[in-house]
């Protein structure tokens, strides 16, 4: 019983702040722009951080709302779809989420059919203190190359 209460408690979370973070890009960004973005193959735009801005999901709203961004350092087009080396830009290089920042990054834009692989170019490993570092190697489920 505790399991589900447990459950029931996470989900709802998940739920409140999915909403909040959907408000929070609309207030931030162009909907119509990030629509006709997303239905634009990434093999047809000259600069692919509006486009992979637009794909994100609720971690676009932490990158909007504290001064961050991405930027592509490496892409490698594929048979199977781009692989791609990221970079955080701006404040996230010194926020103590970035760890999660990065796993929600990679997981939005590794759902979209035309991206393989998602990495973050390893010198964002410089920018974590020694415990943030240890940690991000150790459970961040992301690539540092």
């Amino acid at each position: 019983m505790d399991d589900d209460i447990l459950e029931q408690y996470r989900r709802e979370a998940a739920a409140a702040m999915e909403v909040e973070a959907n408000k929070r890009i609309a207030e931030t960004s162009d909907s119509e722009n990030d629509e006709i973005l997303r239905n634009k193959s990434l093999h047809d735009v000259d600069d692919l951080v509006p486009s992979l801005l637009a794909r994100l999901g609720p971690v676009r709203a932490a990158l909007d709302g504290h001064g961050g961004g991405i930027a592509v350092t490496s892409q490698e087009t594929l048979e199977s779809g781009l692989s791609l080396v990221l970079d955080l830009t701006g404040a996230c290089l010194s926020c103590g989420a970035a760890p999660g920042t990065l796993q929600g990054v990679k997981d939005d834009l590794e759902n979209d059919e035309e991206i393989l692989k998602v990495s973050f170019c390893s010198t964002l490993l410089d920018t974590f203190d020694d415990l943030g570092r240890e940690f991000i190697l150790a459970h961040g489920k992301v690539d540092f190359v």
